[in-house]
C-alpha cells in the first residue's frame, strides 16, 4: 500500500488500507478522514516486510533515503529498530513510548485499547553505560505502573539479549539475638581472624553461621570480624602480642587491604539484618553468595555484587555476571549501597 513521506511521518491516506494496517497490527495513529499516520520506525519495518511503498511528490522513496530520514529523527535509531523489529517478528504489538522506556509491548492478539501492556522495554547498546541510579529510578517508575521491565541489549552484530529487571527484597530467617557478652576471642592474622578454642569456635559458628570451621578452629573474614566486633560478639586481639584491637583500628587495617571494605561491609550487614547468611562469592566472581537458610543444608539462592549507589559501568561486565549466575542456577542481585541498600535483580529471559 502507498504511503506519503511527510517530514518525520509517513501518511497512508486510503481509508481501507489505513484501517487494515491499524486494525491488524495497531500500526500508526488514525487521522480524521480515515487515514493513518505512521512513525518512521513503523514505516521502515513495513517497507522491509513488503507491506508499504513510500513516495514523496509521487516519486518512489528508496529504502536508503527512508533510513537516513529515520536515523535523523531518532536518537540511536539503529538500536531501537533492531529491538522493534525483533519484538514485532515475535508476534507482539509494539507501540513507541514517549520516553524511557522506549516501547510498550502488548501480548500476542492484544491491542493498546483493549489489553494492558505486557512489557515496558528499553533498547540499549552494549556500549552504553550501565547506570545503577538511572536503572533504579526506571524500575521504580515501572513498578508503580505494575509492568514488567525488559532491557533489550543490542550487541555489535545486532544480536539481542533480553534481561528482566526488578527490585528484590531478599529475606531469610530472623537473625539471632545480639549477644550480651563476647562469645569468643579471635586473633587477627593479616587478612583474616581465627578463633582457636574449639568450644568458642563452634559456639560462634552456630550463632549465625559465621566463618568456616577449619579443623578445630574457626576462620573469619575481615568483614565478618568487623561485624562481630560491632555486635560485641568477639574480643579481638593481635595474634603476635595478644593486645586488644578496637574497631577503628580493624577498619583502618581492612581498608588498606581491601579498598572497597566499607561498601562490602554495608551490604553484608544489610543482608545479615534480613536474616540472610552471606559468604564469600569469590569462586563465582561476585562479592557474596547468599543463603536463605542453613548453608550446610541448602544451596545459595543469590549471588550478590555490592555497588555504590551511583555506580556506572559497562554492559559486558553485567552480561558476564548474569550469565555466570545463570550457569550455576542462582539469581544475581546488584546491591546498590547508599543511605540504604537496594537490590536489583537481573535475569536473562526470552520474551
Amino acid at each position: 500500500m502507498p504511503g506519503d513521506f511527510r517530514g518525520d511521518k509517513v501518511i497512508v491516506e486510503d481509508p481501507a488500507e489505513a484501517s487494515a494496517l491499524h486494525n491488524r497490527g495497531s500500526y500508526g495513529e488514525p487521522l480524521g478522514g480515515g487515514g493513518v499516520s505512521l512513525t518512521l520506525l513503523e514505516a521502515v519495518y513495513l517497507v522491509e516486510t513488503g507491506r508499504l511503498a513510500v513516495h514523496r511528490d509521487r516519486a518512489d522513496v528508496p529504502m536508503r533515503t527512508l533510513f537516513r530520514g529515520a536515523a535523523a529523527a531518532y536518537d540511536q535509531f539503529e538500536i531501537k529498530y533492531v529491538v522493534y523489529r525483533d519484538l514485532r517478528q515475535r508476534g507482539y504489538v509494539v507501540v513507541e513510548g514517549t520516553g524511557p522506556p522506549d516501547f510498550l509491548v502488548y501480548p500476542r492478539g492484544g491491542t493498546p485499547k483493549k489489553s494492558p501492556a505486557k512489557y515496558w522495554v528499553a533498547a540499549i547498546s552494549e556500549r552504553a553505560v550501565f547506570d545503577a541510579a538511572a536503572l533504579a529510578e526506571l524500575i521504580h517508575r515501572v513498578a508503580g505502573m505494575r509492568k514488567q521491565l525488559l532491557l533489550a541489549v543490542v550487541d555489535e552484530e545486532s544480536d539481542l539479549t533480553y534481561y528482566a529487571v526488578r527490585e528484590s527484597d531478599p529475606k531469610g530467617r530472623p537473625p539471632p539475638a545480639r549477644p550480651d557478652r563476647p562469645i569468643a576471642t579471635a586473633h587477627l592474622l593479616e587478612d583474616r581472624a581465627m578463633v582457636v578454642e574449639e568450644a568458642e569456635a563452634r559456639a560462634l559458628h552456630g550463632n549465625g553461621f559465621y566463618g568456616k570451621i577449619v579443623g578445630r578452629r574457626l576462620q573469619l573474614s575481615l568483614i565478618e570480624t568487623a561485624h562481630l566486633l560491632k555486635l560485641g560478639a568477639i574480643d579481638l586481639r593481635n595474634a603476635d602480642t595478644d593486645r586488644r584491637i578496637a574497631l577503628p583500628r580493624l577498619v583502618s587495617e581492612a581498608r588498606r587491604i581491601q579498598p572497597d571494605f566499607d561498601l562490602r561491609l554495608a551490604v553484608y550487614e544489610d543482608l545479615k539484618a534480613r536474616g540472610i547468611v552471606a559468604k564469600t562469592g569469590f569462586k563465582y566472581g561476585s562479592h557474596f553468595r547468599a543463603y536463605e537458610g542453613d548453608p550446610d543444608r541448602t544451596h545459595a539462592k543469590y549471588l550478590v555484587h555490592a555497588l555504590p549507589e551511583a555506580y556506572r559501568g559497562m554492559w559486558p561486565e553485567v552480561s558476564r555476571a548474569v550469565r555466570l549466575a545463570h550457569g550455576v542456577k542462582k539469581s544475581l542481585l546488584f546491591a546498590a549501597a547508599g543511605d540504604s541498600v537496594r537490590y536489583i535483580r537481573l535475569e536473562r529471559v526470552r520474551p
